[in-house]
């Protein structure tokens, strides 16, 4: 009697596991998009990377990683893009944030009414949707744009972390946490909020949309003191080495060919900039870590070990989101979806520069800095300047030679068309559906797809019309069939920031920077052409070699450059 009891008893237990996993399946999953700002493609220890991000790397492994992610070069252009499913023309946002009088469609400076946000599309299908940190696509806001909270900073493209008077909390009546003198610090007091919001959809009991744009790791580089010291003595080494460890160890886990050798330092960012302030060298390029003299190495360490911290730091916090998930029984259902906004930020020389906090005047709240500041040029730090880098009072960057670092093995950096500027990492977890987790996709992607996929997962419908205003159809395409570890489709991507110009068709990639105007290609310019499959780091230029596939790609960039918006440009 006993054993017939113990095997139904079993049964029943197997079947109601069953019909837990199969309500997991079928239930309409959360999803949490995470944003990191100026991040290098090979930062995170899952992608090569020296610094310790532990969190993110225990993601990658149970979910996966995509090789092939691009982004809209620079923040704003960037978001827009996440945010809409659209490329950032076609969203409004084709240059930067700002309200012109007069401008073509794609560069109105703010989202366009023919375009509609991920929150907007998404609470129609019985979702709650909120938003922390950095907004950065111009009013109307995050609330007005299908948010239902929000705390964070909705103007400017930075703030000093240390300072909570920089962020505001929407709307307007609901409570914003306090913190104690010198307790304050921007990437735990965005992840606070956005625990609090994760209990506020709790309580509604309805599946959420938790959208997470970390200030880390764009300049002012900030971090806390005692998590600066750790990294010190690996950044003495200098740029060199590192850039040869992450290879071997991006080669290790496959991210790269065994046969890609390092290439050599990228350009100088801004070459004016750097001959004003002295330190433009001769031929242009960053310099060797050894050419430099003791007090800059020491500037130059400090500045990135700072900035290491402030990644590290980022990936705490997104352990205790994680974490939350998991207490709650939530991460298994949840689509969590981790990448970056750029490349590496290389602003502006070599050696960085400092801002200074005396000429610094703190804005209203929920304004963030937004080229009210002053540049100053780098400065040799020493003695207790030294020791309080990246603490409070503190606001620097960490210039284009850490970028190269960075961005290892990429050319150049945020801004442009390169690879440097326009490849993301990004990391996809959601155990319910990811086939054969811990392993890489090649699915040629790109930012616009997270709403894509969102759309396709939450059951939303993407409207053709709202509020009396015709609405662009989704660009981006959804990730599902990358979950689920079908075979790539063939894909051709266009780029455009600031006259640099892409297209990526497969696996090959026609790039001009600097080389486009309002009507397309600059009389004279010339077109580069890499085999991205063979030549990842755009060493090999084969336009001579290939002019009828460049006519054709260039001819094509034109065609979707009027399509998407790109032209006319201002």
């Amino acid at each position: 009697m006993k054993i017939t009891t113990y095997i139904i008893t079993l049964v029943l237990l197997l079947q109601v596991g069953q019909l837990n996993a199969a309500d997991t399946v079928t239930k309409k999953p959360n999803i949490v998009v995470i944003l990191a700002d100026d991040l290098g493609f090979s930062d995170l220890g899952c992608y090569g990377g020296e610094i310790r991000t532990p969190n993110l790397d225990a993601l990658a492994k149970q979910g996966v990683r995509f090789t092939q992610t691009y982004n809209s070069s620079r923040c704003c252009p960037s978001r827009a893009s996440l945010l809409t499913g659209l490329y950032p023309h076609q969203a409004g946002i084709g240059r930067f944030v700002g309200n012109p009088k007069s401008a073509p469609p794609g560069y109105q400076g703010r989202l366009a009414d023919r375009c509609v946000t991920l929150a907007e599309v998404l609470k129609p299908a019985g979702y709650g949707s909120y938003a922390c940190g950095k907004w950065h696509v111009n009013d109307p806001g995050p609330i007005a744009r299908g948010f239902d909270e929000f705390y964070g900073f909705n103007h400017g493209y930075a703030v000093d972390s240390w300072e909570p008077a920089m962020m505001i909390r929407l709307p307007e009546d609901r409570p914003k946490r306090t913190y104690a003198p010198g307790e304050y610090f921007a990437t735990n007091a965005i992840t606070d909020h956005a625990l609090d919001f994760l209990d506020i959809a709790r309580k509604h009991k309805q599946p959420y949309l938790l959208y997470v744009g970390y200030q880390a790791a764009h300049f002012p580089v900030q971090a806390p003191i005692k998590l600066t010291e750790s990294y010190v003595a690996t950044y003495e080494r200098g740029w060199d080495v590192l850039r040869a460890e992450r290879l071997q160890r991006m080669k290790q886990l496959g991210l790269v060919d065994e046969k890609l050798t390092l290439p050599g330092l990228s350009p100088i960012d801004r070459p004016d900039i750097a001959k004003r302030i002295g330190s433009m060298t001769k031929d242009g390029i960053n310099p060797a870590w050894e050419s430099l003299d003791k007090p800059r190495k020491a500037d130059l360490a400090r500045r990135m070990a700072v900035y290491a911290a402030m990644v590290e730091n980022m990936d705490s916090n997104i352990g205790r989101l994680v974490q939350s998930l998991r207490d709650h029984g939530e991460l298994e259902n949840t689509l969590l979806v981790f990448t970056s906004d750029n490349g590496a930020c290389a602003e502006w020389d070599p050696f960085g520069f400092d801002m200074n906090p005396k000429k610094f005047v703190n804005p209203k709240a929920g304004h963030g800095i937004d080229g009210g500041t002053q540049a100053l040029p780098n400065v040799l730090h020493e003695g207790e300047d030294l020791l309080k880098m990246g603490g409070p009072g503190s606001m620097f960057s960490y210039g284009c030679a850490w970028a190269n670092l960075s961005n290892t093995p990429l050319f150049l950096y945020k801004h442009y068309a390169s690879e440097g500027g326009i490849h993301s990492p990004m990391i996809a977890h959601w155990p319910a559906r990811i086939q054969k987790p811990g392993g890489f996709r090649e699915h040629l992607s790109h930012l616009m797809d997270i709403s894509a996929t969102c759309v396709e997962i939450s059951g939303a419908t993407y409207p053709k019309t709202f509020q009396g205003h015709d609405i662009l159809p989704l660009e981006g395409r959804s990730l599902v069939p990358a979950f689920l570890n079908e075979a790539p489709r063939q894909r051709t991507l266009i780029f455009e920031h600031e006259h640099n110009g892409a297209i990526r068709d497969g696996d090959w990639k026609l790039v001009g920077n600097d080389g486009l105007n309002r009507d397309g290609i600059r009389p004279g310019s010339n077109w580069k052409l890499f085999n991205l499959r063979n030549d990842p780091a755009e060493l090999d230029n084969l336009a001579d070699k290939e002019p009828a596939r460049v006519k054709d790609l260039s001819q094509r960039f034109l065609q979707e450059a009027k399509r998407t918006l790109v032209l006319p440009s201002p």
